[in-house]
């Protein structure tokens, strides 16, 4: 970065750089629009001594303390806490049943999975959503039984899922299991019996989760985009 005591002191090329450099993190992390880039981007490559780049990134994050950016990983800890220890909070659960007959049921938000849920379906259907829901224990079971109906059970990125359901004429979605979970995260075990019907398991962002991650989408083609911006900036101020 520049220093504020030598201002008159002609500035090379590595320090334009250094300065292009972090206005490029700071567009990618929405600290600057494209129209405050594109400014000081042109002012830096026009600039000629310290006292001219200063200025550019006395607003911004020093190089090196600069706050990890945002992202999103489907094989992260949970956002909003400590990690998964956080949502394993002990205790019976807020509920152990749901039904469905002729009806439908359904478990979202808020809420804790006891140790043993046990779920019923006939011509009807049922949706457990774990993507926000604490945990009573490292291992839960949900116990499913559904005839001529459905059950569909929501889990968050990072819970590790074992199905081991009996289908006669319906069947059960075992396609989560195997998959690898976060260290520390909770083991959801899918079982009971489906005839002439089905339990499916998917795994789901939350809905500020995906807006998050089409975000984070976004200011990564904005970066993609500033730095050819950048280059052929360069090229033309080089000419």
């Amino acid at each position: 970065m520049t220093d504020d005591a030598l201002p008159d002191l002609r500035a090379s090329d590595a320090d334009r750089e250094r300065v292009a450099e972090v206005l490029r993190d700071a567009l990618a992390e929405g600290r600057l629009d494209m129209a405050e880039f594109d400014e000081r981007l042109e002012a830096t490559y026009r600039a000629r001594t310290y006292g001219e780049l200063t200025p550019l990134t006395r607003d911004l994050p020093v190089p090196g303390v600069t706050p990890p950016r945002p992202g999103l990983s489907l094989s992260k800890e949970p956002r909003g806490g400590g990690g998964w220890a956080e949502r394993i909070v002990g205790g019976d659960g807020t509920s152990t049943w749901a039904a469905a007959v002729m009806s439908g049921f359904q478990r979202k938000g808020r809420w804790t999975v006891p140790r043993r849920f046990t779920c019923f379906a006939f011509w009807g259907g049922g949706e457990l959503d774990l993507r926000e829901a604490n945990f009573a224990d490292d291992v839960v079971v949900i116990n499913c039984v559904a005839i001529m109906g459905g059950v569909n059970v929501v889990v968050p990125p990072g819970v590790q899922v074992d199905v081991r359901g009996i289908g006669v004429m319906g069947g059960f979605d075992d396609g989560e299991t195997g998959v690898p979970g976060d260290p520390g995260a909770p083991r959801v075990v899918v079982t009971g019996f489906a005839f002439w019907g089905g339990v499916g398991v998917e795994r789901r962002l939350t809905r500020e989760e995906r807006r998050l991650e089409k975000l984070e989408r976004k200011r990564q083609r904005e970066s993609e985009k500033a730095l050819k911006r950048s280059g052929e900036k360069r090229r033309h101020l080089g000419h």
